[in-house]
């Protein structure tokens, strides 16, 4: 299926750019979400003349990405959990523990923004944690994991 871009996304394309997806992919995530249309001739033509407008609401949250990045890495980001003797953690810290860690802290940031590839962290110790706030802007948090040994 053929579609029309309206904001720039991860491996696929730019704002205006024609695709080619998989019909459950525009049909399920990027039509109803507002990130494209489908690829018609008055659909290439609303694009080409919004374009200036969309390009500028891009830039605006790329420079909002980029302050929340600054704001991140000037964080030092600690979170407390129950722990065994060597460190080991009763259950684990995950997205979600952490992005209300860095929220608390005062900077906002949802739990699809922090990327864990190895899965959730199970051990105390101090770890750097990417969050992606925009397709162009990644953050690394360091965070350090305090066990708090229980008796």
């Amino acid at each position: 299926m053929e579609v029309i871009l309206y904001e720039k996304i991860d491996r696929l394309g730019d704002i205006g750019d024609l695709v080619n997806v998989k019909a459950g992919f525009a049909r399920n995530y990027l039509l109803p979400q507002g990130k494209a249309k489908v690829a018609t001739e008055e659909n290439k033509a609303e694009i080409e003349a919004r374009r200036a407008e969309l390009e500028k609401l891009a830039a605006e949250a790329r420079a909002n990405a980029e302050q929340r990045r600054e704001q991140i890495e000037a964080l030092a980001i600690s979170i407390t959990a129950k722990s065994g003797t060597e460190g080991k953690l009763f259950g684990s810290i995950g997205n979600i523990d952490i992005a209300a860690a860095v929220t608390d802290a005062g900077v906002e940031v949802e739990k699809r923004e922090v990327r864990l590839p190895e899965g959730p962290i199970r051990q105390a110790g101090e770890y750097e944690i990417t969050l992606h706030l925009h397709t162009d802007v990644d953050a690394i948090a360091k965070v350090t994991i305090i066990g708090e040994e229980s008796e």
